[in-house]
């Protein structure tokens, strides 16, 4: 199991901003950062390093999986970036700007929606009235079918 990062999350406004935060915080600022990067903010959603690495299917050029890993962990412990897991797929990455409270990813099709933070301040609450943990939706989402594979398992079980 991976541990999210404790850095508190920045607010990378733009690319400019973020590479000041970079710089501010005493790190280079290469052009395999600078890739990973314009990634995150070219993405529509969480992304994967295999994603990323690839171009984003031709919206950037193409890049090492390795160093695409080593800069997403960076860009993770300077604050500007985070990780999830949906499922039993590759971690996704956005910007910790973009981060949502939580996810709701269906185990069957795979797909995933950010929730509203009403959602997740109500689910939050009921684990901490159940059993006093202090749950954390943000690494990890919810997890169960989508309204489209659950009405497709009542129809045929």
């Amino acid at each position: 199991m991976t541990v999210p990062h404790e850095t508190r999350p920045l607010a990378g406004a733009s690319i400019a901003a973020a590479i000041t935060t970079l710089r501010v915080r005493g790190m280079r600022v290469s052009a395999a950062r600078r890739h990973v990067l314009e990634a995150l903010y070219a993405a529509d959603g969480p992304v994967s390093a295999e994603a990323i690495a690839a171009g984003l299917g031709g919206r950037l050029p193409a890049a090492d999986l390795a160093s695409v890993y080593r800069n997403l962990g960076t860009l993770e412990e300077a604050g500007l970036a985070s990780h999830m897991h949906f499922g039993h797929g590759p971690g996704l990455y956005e910007l910790s700007s973009r981060r949502r409270h939580g996810y709701a990813a269906c185990e069957r099709c795979g797909a995933h929606r950010a929730l509203p933070a009403a959602v997740v301040d109500r689910v939050v609450e009921m684990v901490r009235a159940a059993c006093g943990y202090e749950a954390s939706l943000v690494h990890f989402p919810i997890a169960g079918r989508c309204p489209d594979c659950e009405e497709e398992h009542h129809a045929h079980p």
